[in-house]
């Protein structure tokens, strides 16, 4: 059915507001009842093969930090302020990004700033790819962070939009997962680009970014055909453009699969408004949804810190321990990668089908008990550079798929004019933590070469992750196969002027 004024139809009550309508539309029901389709695949690839980039582009600066610092790489830089201050900055950059894109994408659409901020990650990384003096290699650092944490806000909240409910849950998984994959080929590419048989030492490393920038460009001209969200045009006014666009995918998805369609059985009604303001979002996450705010922290946290107890210093434990040259510690980089990847590919179907409480909670605690149990047999000194690695592959296959339905969740437990921001925010949260708080806990003690000090740095990780899961076990939110709309009502909707029609809707956790 097509968005018409409500017969109680009424302008926005905020100045910025005049000339806005209330508005009955069946638009989000007609979007989660499609099947899928090559259109969806469209979506993911326009949107989420971004997350291949920046995991390439962070695997990528980690395994060439020793490149740089040697003589003759054209830039005066330690391996230290690689490590230290350029990942710093890439942190900041990456927290700041989330929050002010994550700001913007709420309230100029979704379609301008997942280009915008494609656009700013690739000028960056091209950018780094010349650097000629250490302050222009941390300056376009930061601004690739920039970039790729106003993605995650940008790209994260219009999938959600756009994909069925009944495929919503895999789908994010594996997206997110898909930084893996970046992960595995930033390792295995390193492994060419630094060898000095191929490329001299001031030009592989230039070469591996330019690499990055020419995939970026191939993404930025499939996204030109992924569309604004429909459900963010009603809400601002652009109901009609938003009817357009459904019909449209209605007829190309009845096309590609040859089904007909069932009729939308929910319509809603909005209150249309430019914008929300902070104090509304703030009141909206700590107030009227403060356990799922909870929720939201507990599971950013906790796999920060389990990531950071194994990666961080992932290389300084097979070289101090099994004396696996640095050279090699690619190939076992690449075999956990893998690992994380496989898990929410895996896994995904069953956050849809088994439900969102049993799987996160699941795959939290079990990654966590995992983790317990590879530093009981790394203290008792029966793995190998090989066993241990088969142990992580292990852990991070459960963990990979519970550290991707965290930015699922938040996504999707929050109102509709919230949803980026509030990805921002907990996004930022999990790389601050990850990023800042990760390094001060677990830099020495992975470091030290004392078999005690990284025994402890796995039962951090692992306890904060079993922590987590039990916050999930009891306070994650059953949004399988459902409307966003019913998880969590806009903050728009008004009753339906019909007082025959039932307002469906969950109740605030």
């Amino acid at each position: 059915m097509s968005a018409s004024p409500a017969s109680s139809a009424s302008p926005a009550s905020p100045d910025s507001d005049a000339g806005l309508r209330t508005v009955t539309t069946a638009v989000p029901c007609r979007l989660d009842r499609l099947p899928w389709s090559r259109w969806h695949w469209m979506i993911v690839i326009g949107l989420g093969t971004v997350w291949i980039l920046d995991g390439l582009e962070v695997t990528v600066v980690g395994n060439i930090a020793g490149r740089l610092s040697e003589p003759g790489s054209g830039l005066h830089i330690t391996s230290g302020q690689i490590t230290g201050i350029a990942a710093a900055l890439y942190v900041a950059g990456a927290c700041v990004g989330a929050l002010f894109f994550g700001h913007l994408t709420d309230r100029l659409g979704r379609k301008k700033l997942f280009m915008v901020t494609l656009a700013v990650y690739l000028s960056a990384t091209a950018l780094t790819a010349v650097s000629f003096q250490s302050w222009w290699f941390f300056a376009f650092r930061f601004l690739t962070g920039l970039g790729i944490g106003g993605e995650y806000a940008a790209i994260n909240s219009a999938i959600d939009e756009l994909i069925p409910s009944h495929y919503r849950g895999r789908t994010d998984l594996i997206i997110n997962g898909s930084f893996w994959l970046g992960a595995i080929g930033g390792s295995l590419l390193s492994i060419v680009m630094l060898d000095t048989d191929f490329f001299a030492k001031n030009v592989g490393w230039r070469l591996t970014f330019a690499l990055g920038v020419v995939l970026g460009l191939v993404i930025l001209l499939v996204r030109r055909d992924v569309p604004e969200s429909p459900r963010w045009l009603i809400i601002h006014g652009r109901e009609q453009e938003a009817e357009r666009l459904v019909d449209d995918v209605e007829r190309r998805v009845t096309a590609q699969t040859g089904r007909s369609l069932p009729p939308a059985e929910r319509e809603i009604t909005i209150r249309q408004r430019k914008g929300i303001t902070f104090l509304e979002i703030a009141r909206t996450l700590f107030s009227a949804y403060r356990t799922r705010s909870t929720l939201g922290f507990a599971l950013f946290i906790g796999q920060a810190f389990l990531y950071n107890a194994i990666t961080f210093g992932f290389g300084a434990i097979l070289t101090t321990f099994f004396d696996v040259p640095t050279g090699r510690t690619g190939y076992y980089f690449a075999v956990i990668a893998a690992g994380n990847f496989l898990g929410p590919l895996l896994l995904g179907k069953l956050f849809d089908t088994v439900g969102r409480r049993v799987m996160i909670s699941s795959t939290y605690l079990l990654s966590g008990l995992l983790l317990f149990g590879t530093a009981a047999l790394f203290d008792q000194g029966v793995l190998n550079a090989v066993s241990l690695t088969a142990c992580w592959c292990v852990v991070l296959f459960f963990a990979s798929a519970g550290a991707s339905s965290a930015y699922l969740t938040v996504s999707e437990i929050f109102p509709m004019e919230t949803r980026a921001l509030a990805i921002a925010f907990f996004y930022a949260i999990g790389t601050a933590a990850g990023g800042i708080t990760g390094p001060l806990v677990f830099a020495d003690l992975t470091s030290s070469g004392v078999v005690g000090d990284t025994v402890l740095a796995f039962q951090i990780g692992a306890g904060l992750m079993c922590a987590a899961g039990l916050v999930a076990a009891f306070t994650a939110v059953r949004a399988e196969r459902r409307s966003l709309e019913d998880i969590a009502t806009p903050l728009t909707e008004v009753p339906a002027p019909d007082p025959g029609t039932p307002h469906s809707g969950t109740s605030r956790a």
